[in-house]
């Protein structure tokens, strides 16, 4: 693959098992991320920049930082989130609302905007939005996250209609339950909230699918690298679950 693709959030979690695929895959790797530990960490052939994706005039320069070292760009994979609240609608706080919406809604709209004109200039391209299952289903206790995750839905099926005439695809996909330490902090919250173990959650998240199991960061990386793909040429519009098929999304065990 001779791309150059920009994962936001791509220190750490999703995001780096998106950019070591797409690096595995011959593509240069730009990843942006807040943690500046992450970034120190990733490999030095890697293109790094700390950026808030929730503060326009960072994502702003992020892409004029990409357009004077690429010269331009091939694929956008919008992956920036944030977990929110775990509480109940009539307890959560509207900062809290707000401060979910803002990193994953708002900062995969920030991205795409300054994507847009790049893409449409050259006339080719993918954008890759990272929702969640959230997104295509209810989450009690989780209400920020999934009106997020359901505007983030939205979203890309809009700039597929947008973009497309300009021969550039946007798809979502919509992981399930992660293995890694974002998810081990919600079974830890919903165990509270909910007066269960973590196990029993855990638990709980596994027997909601029919696969019967969590997946891993390498099973979403690799749906992005496809849908980045020639492969995937005239895939656009399309929500993608990557959750070992949901059967019920709220189990009560």
């Amino acid at each position: 693959m001779s791309a150059r693709v920009l994962i936001t959030a791509g220190a750490s979690g999703v995001g780096r098992a998106m950019a070591e695929a797409f690096d595995a895959a011959g593509a240069q790797v730009w990843v942006a991320d807040v943690d500046h530990a992450a970034l120190a960490n990733c490999p030095a052939h890697w293109n790094r920049s700390q950026v808030n994706v929730a503060d326009e005039a960072a994502v702003a320069g992020l892409f004029a930082d990409i357009e004077a070292a690429w010269g331009g760009l091939d694929t956008l994979c919008a992956n920036a989130g944030v977990a929110g609240p775990t509480a109940l609608i009539e307890d959560v706080a509207l900062g809290d609302w707000r401060a979910c919406l803002s990193v994953n809604l708002e900062g995969a709209f920030l991205c795409a905007k300054h994507a847009a004109p790049i893409l449409k200039r050259q006339r080719s391209g993918a954008v890759v939005i990272t929702s969640s299952t959230a997104g295509q289903y209810g989450y009690p206790n989780r209400a920020p996250y999934a009106a997020a995750k359901w505007g983030m839905v939205g979203l890309g099926k809009t700039l597929a209609m947008e973009l497309g005439p300009h021969g550039v695809r946007c798809n979502v996909i919509c992981p399930g339950a992660v293995e890694g330490p974002r998810m081990e902090g919600v079974l830890e919250r919903e165990a509270s909230a909910k007066g269960m173990t973590r196990d029993q959650v855990y638990a709980g998240y596994a027997a909601g699918t029919s696969m019967g199991r969590f997946v891993e960061g390498h099973d979403i990386a690799n749906m992005a690298v496809f849908l980045a793909s020639d492969a995937a040429r005239l895939v656009s519009g399309q929500v993608i679950a990557v959750d070992g098929h949901t059967v019920n999304p709220d189990p009560k065990i």
